[in-house]
């Protein structure tokens, strides 16, 4: 009683969240690969979400970019309903993606990877007109300080390891200042200390934004998560702490027993 009770204030709050998902449902010829999902997202919070392969996770990510539709459900950015959006509307109006494998102009500089991605040049006449002046100077030597590229702005991206790519690709979404930011598995094929940097990098973009993690690495979701939802099969199994997940009995026999 008292969970639902909670569930239903979280509701009536909904629009203070940075992102208010309610009863999100999609399905692929009959299959459900999301059923019913509610979730809400603070300010400044790193949610992660988990679970096996095949819960449902990176279709969320897919919902709430617009790059799949849902079947039923609100999508909720700072209280807009958004499930209608294109994905350039999405984009522009504040949440920004990262998909599992880097996506970046290898054949371009640190600098000019930043550079191109800067705000201004997005559209046909901000591409038209773009030019390197001191406000996008400063913004991509802060954001490349940020990944820990600001050594790297004049190498060429694709002779960066893939840490790095994978870094450069989250300053080409910081650059464009998004109020919500979500990762596929960002630290996946990372070394030990790429995840401790990658860790450290999360903890310090929040600042003035929410970001939404996939991830399997369970020493990774320690170092960073504030809050994380376990799905299974298009649903929330459990929510809460780390600590408070991973010792959920129903968390440890479909996923982390495993």
């Amino acid at each position: 009683m008292q969970a639902q009770e909670n569930q239903q204030a979280r509701k009536s709050d909904a629009r203070d969240f940075v992102l208010s998902v309610e009863g999100l449902t999609v399905s692929f010829d009959g299959f459900k690969a999301v059923n019913d999902l509610s979730f809400y997202v603070e300010e400044e919070e790193i949610r992660v979400i988990i679970g096996p392969n095949g819960a449902g996770k990176t279709t969320v990510l897919d919902l709430i970019c617009g790059k799949t539709r849902s079947t039923e459900g609100s999508i909720k950015f700072r209280g807009k309903e958004i499930t209608k959006q294109k994905e350039h509307q999405i984009v522009h109006g504040g949440i920004g993606r990262k998909f599992q494998n880097p996506s970046i102009y290898e054949d371009l500089t640190v600098y000019e990877n930043l550079e191109i991605s800067f705000p201004r040049g997005r559209n046909v006449f901000g591409a038209l007109f773009f030019k390197r002046d001191d406000e996008v100077d400063a913004a991509v030597r802060e954001t490349a300080e940020t990944i820990f590229l600001d050594d790297q702005l004049d190498s060429v991206a694709g002779l960066l390891s893939h840490g790095q790519k994978q870094w450069l690709e989250i300053g080409m979404l910081l650059i464009q200042k998004p109020e919500l930011l979500m990762l596929d598995e960002p630290v996946a094929g990372m070394s030990v200390a790429e995840r401790k940097k990658t860790a450290e990098l999360l903890n310090r973009i929040t600042k003035g934004r929410a970001v939404i993690v996939i991830e399997h690495d369970m020493q990774f979701v320690e170092d960073i998560a504030h809050r994380v939802t376990v799905m299974h099969q298009g649903k929330v199994l459990s929510e809460g702490s780390m600590e408070r997940v991973k010792n959920d009995e129903k968390v440890i026999e479909v996923y982390l027993g495993h």
